[in-house]
This record gives C-alpha cells, sequence and structure tokens, in this order.
C-alpha cells in the first residue's frame, strides 16, 4: 500500500527533474538572449567580450585610440567600450531586403544591435536626450531618434544593462526588440534563420557569425553589404555561412558554408583553396623582407576540406598574428550630437 501511494509522488518528481533537465539543456544550446531579441535578418554577428577579457586575449591587443568625439562621448557617460562592454548582438539587413525611404535613393545595408554592459542609465539618457530630434515612448520604454549620416538611428534602453539600436528605416524593428524584451526569455525565441544554424555554432565559442549569401544580389553595386558582396565571387549557388572563434590557448577560427549540394560545397572547397593559395603567393611575393614568421604560420595553419554539402574552413591564428592584424587599432564611433 505504501508503495502504491507513494509512486504518483515519485513519478511527479521524476516528471519535475526531467522538465528541468530538458529545460537546461535547451537554454545550453540556446543563442544568447541578446542575439535573441534581434530582428530577422540576413545576417548575425555575436561576440562575448566577457569571456574575451578572461581569456586574457583583449591584454594582447593594441589599446583603442579615442579621438575627440569619442572621448566626449565617454566624458558625457561614463562608457568605455573596451572596458564595459560584455555582449555585443548585431543584425544585418542586407541592401536587397532593405526599402527605400525615398524615390531613386540606393538602397543600403541596415544594422540592429543589442549591446549588454556596465551603464549609467540617467548619464546615458541624458547624452541621448541631448542629441535626438525627438523622443518616442513605447510601452514604457523612451526610444530616441538620432538624424545620423542621411538615416535615422534608434537607440532604447531595455533594462539596467541592455541597449538597443537600429538604423533600420522601419520603427517597427525597434519597436519589436522592445516587444521580445518584456516577453520571458524563451530558448525557442530568436529570428529564424538563428534558430536554424545556431546549433552548427561550437560550444564555448567567444564570437560568431551566421549569415546568407546571395550572389545573385550581390551584384546591386553600392550599399551592398561586406558580408554578402565581399564573398560572393567564391559562391554560385546561394548558401549559409557559419563562422566561429574559440580560445584554445590561441585562437581558433572556423568557418562552414552549408550549400544546397554535395557538389557545390566541393566546387566551393576547391575555389577556395585556389585563392588562398593566390593570395599566399602574393603575399610572399609583395614582401620585402621575406614572410613574417607569425603570418607564416597562419597560412600554413589554414585548411579546406570538405564534409557531405558543406565546405569548410579552419585556421590557429598566432597571438603574434593577432597583435599585427590589429595593429592599427580601431576607434569606435559613438553617435554625434546634432549641435
Amino acid at each position: 500500500m505504501r508503495i502504491r501511494r507513494s509512486l504518483p509522488v515519485v513519478l511527479g518528481v521524476v516528471a519535475v527533474a526531467a522538465a528541468l533537465t530538458l529545460i537546461v539543456q535547451l537554454r545550453k544550446h540556446a543563442p544568447p538572449e541578446p542575439a535573441r531579441l534581434l530582428p530577422g535578418a540576413d545576417g548575425f554577428l555575436y561576440v562575448n567580450l566577457k569571456w574575451v577579457r578572461r581569456a586574457n586575449i583583449a591584454d594582447r591587443l593594441p589599446p583603442v585610440s579615442h579621438d575627440p568625439e569619442y572621448e566626449q562621448f565617454i566624458q558625457a557617460t561614463g562608457f568605455l567600450f573596451e572596458r564595459d562592454l560584455e555582449q555585443a548582438a548585431f543584425a544585418v539587413h542586407y541592401a536587397a531586403s532593405t526599402p527605400s525611404t525615398s524615390a531613386g535613393a540606393t538602397n543600403q545595408a541596415r544594422f540592429s544591435e543589442v549591446l549588454v554592459g556596465r551603464i549609467e542609465g540617467d548619464r546615458l539618457r541624458e547624452y541621448l536626450r541631448k542629441i535626438s530630434s525627438s523622443v518616442q515612448n513605447y510601452r514604457s520604454v523612451d526610444i530616441y531618434n538620432i538624424a545620423l549620416e542621411g538615416r535615422t538611428l534608434r537607440v532604447a534602453i531595455l533594462g539596467v544593462d541592455t541597449v538597443a539600436a537600429s538604423n533600420h528605416s522601419d520603427p517597427l524593428v525597434i519597436q519589436g526588440i522592445v516587444d521580445r524584451s518584456r516577453k520571458l526569455a524563451s530558448p525557442f525565441g530568436g529570428p529564424a534563420l538563428l534558430r536554424q544554424y545556431y546549433k552548427e555554432v561550437p560550444l564555448a565559442s567567444l564570437g560568431w557569425a551566421i549569415f546568407r549569401i546571395n550572389p545573385d544580389s550581390s551584384s546591386s553595386g553600392a550599399g551592398t553589404s561586406v558580408a554578402n558582396g565581399g564573398l560572393s565571387f567564391l559562391f554560385s549557388k546561394p548558401a549559409v555561412v557559419v563562422a566561429s572563434a574559440r580560445y584554445l590557448g590561441s585562437v581558433h577560427l572556423r568557418a562552414e558554408a552549408v550549400t544546397p549540394t554535395a557538389a557545390d560545397a566541393e566546387q566551393l572547397a576547391e575555389q577556395l583553396s585556389t585563392f588562398l593559395s593566390l593570395f599566399h603567393t602574393a603575399e610572399n611575393t609583395v614582401s620585402a623582407q621575406g614572410t613574417d614568421a607569425d603570418v607564416k604560420t597562419f597560412f600554413d595553419a589554414l585548411q579546406v576540406g570538405r564534409y557531405r554539402n558543406r565546405a569548410v574552413l579552419t585556421a590557429t591564428v598566432p597571438p603574434g598574428f593577432l597583435r599585427k592584424a590589429l595593429a592599427e587599432p580601431l576607434e569606435a564611433t559613438p553617435v554625434r550630437p546634432n549641435n
């Protein structure tokens, strides 16, 4: 009798434990929360700077230079990108999928982003209020409309450590990010392209990118995105590229192109091998003092392979090569005041 009475309790506990385990596993393999807040797009990029700093990769890189505009931004907000930014997720809207804002205007790629870090909310709001042309309140969240380079950049502070921005012409894009941030986080959430291909990203990746390659739309000239137009010469058919970076004593890069057929993957692998050989030969030819040891190590580590309908490129980046590749530090460019 005792066994019969306790059996439903035991089964209930087992069911709850199984459900919790499933949820934990789903969250473990789900895209990071900042990426799940992004809108549907043609490409996605994510970097976890918190883990980059823990791996001491940032300490080996040159410091970011502070031009006057960036220094003004720092003084106004107290936010230092290279120190306070912890996670960054970007959505890339290709020119072909972005509507023109006016007749005769050339479409250009647009971007949406979600940034997580240590922010001083009051100071950042004051700065955004100062440089914005108007402020819209949506679901109790202020959206700052900032005129920037002929576009409208919309910025919203989603929480104590999260900021979203988008220069997409449709204001519903930033509103959608606000809507998703107000819902309970779900491992099933996020844009369709991200949900479909994030499982291909290796575990413990410090950063990754997922984007479509559309060769037919890359001939549009001005406004073609870097990801699409910059690589489409290697592709004869549409594909999806999944790239990632992990730190295992050195930075390990992996890029995998998912093509329609195995024959397409084989052709792509051959073209990529030929291109890398030509590039390596050209680099040796133009070098006046011979090939740098770190550069040679990097190119020697490049490997191209194929698995079913996937062409795969792998590389190991020596610390010395990484320092030299970033010898000219990237300058963070905050939004510019109108006055």
